[in-house]
C-alpha cells in the first residue's frame, strides 16, 4: 500500500513537471521565434532566416513613430507610479497602524481591482470617463491606470509598515520630532526597500497594462503595449519582421523594470507575510 502511495506521488510530481516544462518551452520557443524573425531578412519554410540584418528595428522605429511612443509612454507610466507612490505609502501607513470598524471591508475594496478582470469594471469607468471629456486623453489614461495601481501599492506597503515597531515613531515624537521630521528622517528609510519595490512593480504593471489603456487611449495617447497591438492589426500592409522588431523592444523595455524590481522584493516574502498575518 505504502510502495503504491509512493508509486502515485511520484507519478504526479512528474506529470506536474512534464507539464511546466512543456509551458515554458513552448513559451521559450515563441520567444525565440519572434527574436530570430525581427533580424531575419527572409524567413519562410526554413529552420533558420535566409540571411540577418538589423534595418528592421530602424523601419519599425521610424514607421511607429516608436519616439514619441515611448515618450508618451514613460510619461504616463512615470505619472502614474508618482501619484499610486503618494496615495498608496499614505493609506498603506493608515490602514497598517489604525484598527477601526469596516478595515476588513475596505481591504477586500482594495483587493478587488486586483482580482476581477480588468475588462469587468474597465469598460463602465471608461465610459464615465469619455462623458467627463477624458476619453483620449493623457489624464484619462492616468486615471483609469491608477485603478488597480493605487491599490496595488497600498498592499504591498502594509506588511512593510507593520514590520516597523510603533515604539520607534513613539520615541521620536518624544523627543519632539513632528509628523514632516518624523516621516522625512525615521519613515522614509526604513520603508525605501518597500517603497522602490511597489513602485518599480508599479512601473512594471502599467507599462504591460493593456486593457485599460486601450479602452481610453486616443491617436497621441497610446502606450508601447497599445500600439503594438495596433500595428498587428490595423488595416495595411506591414512588413512582420518590422512588428517583430516592435515586440522586441516592447519584451526588453518591460523585462529590463521587471529585473530591476525584483532587485528589491520577493513576491514569496509578500505572500507569505500576508499569511503570517492572517493566521494571527
Amino acid at each position: 500500500m505504502i510502495r503504491d502511495q509512493g508509486l502515485t506521488s511520484k507519478i504526479w510530481r512528474f506529470a506536474v513537471w512534464a507539464v511546466a516544462g512543456l509551458f515554458i518551452l513552448n513559451l521559450l520557443a515563441v520567444i525565440a521565434v519572434v527574436i530570430i524573425n525581427s533580424f531575419s531578412t527572409r524567413w519562410l519554410g526554413t529552420w533558420l532566416p535566409a540571411g540577418w540584418t538589423t534595418r528592421w528595428y530602424f523601419s519599425a522605429w521610424k514607421e511607429f513613430q516608436l519616439s514619441s511612443v515611448v515618450l508618451v509612454t514613460f510619461q504616463i507610466v512615470f505619472t502614474v507610479t508618482v501619484i499610486s507612490g503618494i496615495l498608496g505609502v499614505l493609506t498603506a501607513y493608515a490602514l497598517a497602524r489604525r484598527d477601526f470598524p469596516g478595515k476588513k471591508l475596505i481591504v477586500l475594496l482594495f483587493l478587488l481591482p486586483l482580482l476581477i478582470p480588468p475588462l469587468t469594471y474597465g469598460i463602465p469607468l471608461a465610459t464615465v470617463l469619455y462623458q467627463l471629456g477624458l476619453g483620449g486623453t493623457f489624464w484619462g489614461v492616468v486615471l483609469i491606470n491608477l485603478v488597480p495601481s493605487f491599490p496595488f501599492v497600498v498592499l504591498v506597503m502594509i506588511p512593510f509598515i507593520e514590520q516597523i515597531d510603533p515604539r520607534i515613531e513613539a520615541a521620536a515624537r518624544v523627543f519632539g520630532a513632528g509628523t514632516t521630521s518624523l516621516f522625512i528622517r525615521i519613515l522614509l528609510p526604513l520603508l525605501l526597500p518597500g517603497m522602490l519595490a511597489a513602485l518599480l512593480l508599479v512601473l512594471v504593471r502599467t507599462i504591460a497594462m493593456f486593457e485599460l489603456t486601450f479602452l481610453i487611449s486616443g491617436p497621441t495617447t497610446q502606450t508601447l503595449v497599445v500600439s503594438l497591438y495596433y500595428a498587428v492589426f490595423a488595416s495595411g500592409v506591414r512588413a512582420a519582421q518590422s512588428i517583430d522588431a516592435m515586440a522586441v523592444i516592447y519584451m526588453i523595455t518591460t523585462l529590463f523594470w521587471l529585473v530591476i524590481a525584483l532587485q528589491f522584493v520577493n513576491p514569496t516574502q509578500i505572500v507569505a507575510r500576508a499569511k503570517q498575518q492572517s493566521s494571527h
